[in-house]
This record gives structure tokens, C-alpha cells and sequence, in this order.
């Protein structure tokens, strides 16, 4: 998997740029991944909801191809764009997403702090109380908040064309975490976002980044 280091980038652009990777490739096409920190924006899935948008601002609001709602993209975010023949890999959807949500999950593992899937919601999540606590999730009573106690460290959004993926994740390492006040992270109203520097871990992006490409690299080789 050939790795590329975007740097500090807006959002306009990479998209496109994505998708005509996708389209040009060829079954030989060497697998790559494109890590990236954007400027200040708002993302909408495919199905996006502008609800969710409580209050903007001057933030710039961008409609993607992606699945899922609104996210917050922002310095300090490592954000990471694997594009992935999922043929070669001779897997689905479903595992393609579980294997993103693992490279994360390894990802803070390494930092000492335990991440969880909330069924049905894809990212990762932690406990506010004690985000380094092994224990699993309890069951959600029926009618129940999934994210009681919780707080939300990576986003994950992605769009499959052909069986080749774009788009991908982000992970909050030491952001300004106020633009996701402004909105309905993910289409949950008062969910509740943290990063890695408000459970205490002092990181920098760098440092954030090469711990993620190297779990991604691995949860995706063919």
C-alpha cells in the first residue's frame, strides 16, 4: 500500500481527486493511502441530514458521496483516505469497516486507552470516566441512550464504487472540539466528541498519524 502525506489541506478537491483514482484504476492499481489534515469544514453524507447543522457559522459546509451525516474535519485531526481494492482483499462492506474501526482501536490501544464500537453507530467511542477501563459496554436497556457515559474519538464514513473504496476516517488527536457543538455529530443529538488530548495523552499529529498508517497498513494488507 503506497502511502501519501497530504499535509494541511482544504477539503475542495480531495474528493474529486479521490474519485478519479477510483475510476482510472486498473486491477494492478497498487493500493493506496492518503493521510491528511483539513481546515475548518463540515461534511455531509450521502444522506445527510441538514437538521443535523444546528449552527454553522462561518464554518463551510461541504455535501460528499460518502455514507453517513455530519461530521467536523479541523487541525489536529488525522484524517485518512484508504483507497482499497476490496476484491484483492477478498473481502465485503461489512469487514472492510470492522477492519477501519480495528486499525483505530489498535491505534489507541498502543496509548493505553480502550476504544468500543456502539452497535449500529459506526466510529469508535470511550468512557468519559475511565477511558483506559477494558471492561465491555453494558447491554443498552430498550429505549436506552447508547452513548450514555460515552464520547466519540473517530469518525468513519466511506463510499464504495466497484468494489474500490474512497474516503475513510478520522481520529481527533488535539483539536479546537467546539465546532462540534454547532452540530449533531454523526446525526446524534448531544453525543458528546473528545480527542486524545482531552483524555489527557499529549500527541502530536505526526506522531498520531504514523501510529494509524501503520495499523491501516496492516489491517489491509492483501
Amino acid at each position: 500500500m503506497r502511502l501519501r502525506w497530504l499535509g494541511r489541506r482544504s477539503h475542495a478537491g480531495i474528493e474529486d481527486e479521490m474519485r478519479a483514482f477510483t475510476e482510472a484504476r486498473e486491477p494492478g492499481t497498487e493500493d493506496e493511502l492518503w493521510l491528511v489534515e483539513h481546515d475548518p469544514v463540515y461534511t455531509l453524507g450521502v444522506a445527510g441530514r441538514r437538521q443535523h447543522l444546528l449552527a454553522p457559522g462561518d464554518i463551510p459546509v461541504v455535501q460528499t458521496n460518502r455514507g453517513g451525516q455530519v461530521t467536523y474535519h479541523g487541525p489536529g485531526q488525522v484524517v485518512a483516505y484508504p483507497l482499497v481494492d476490496l476484491r484483492r482483499l477478498g473481502i465485503y462492506a461489512r469487514e472492510y469497516v470492522f477492519r477501519l474501526e480495528a486499525a483505530v482501536l489498535q491505534t489507541m490501544q498502543s496509548l493505553a486507552v480502550t476504544g468500543h464500537r456502539v452497535r449500529s453507530a459506526p466510529g469508535i467511542y470511550v468512557r468519559l470516566d475511565d477511558p483506559g477501563d477494558h471492561a465491555a459496554l453494558p447491554p443498552v436497556a430498550p429505549g436506552g441512550d447508547p452513548f450514555a457515559g460515552l464520547g466519540k474519538i473517530a469518525a468513519l464514513g466511506v463510499k464504495i464504487t466497484r468494489h474500490c473504496t474512497y474516503h475513510g476516517l478520522a481520529l481527533n488527536v488535539a483539536m479546537d472540539l467546539e465546532p462540534f457543538l454547532r452540530i449533531d455529530p454523526c446525526g446524534h443529538a448531544g453525543l458528546r466528541t473528545v480527542d486524545l488530548r482531552s483524555l489527557g495523552l499529549t500527541l502530536g499529529w505526526s506522531e498520531a498519524a504514523d501510529l494509524l498508517a501503520a495499523r491501516l497498513r496492516a489491517q489491509l494488507a492483501p
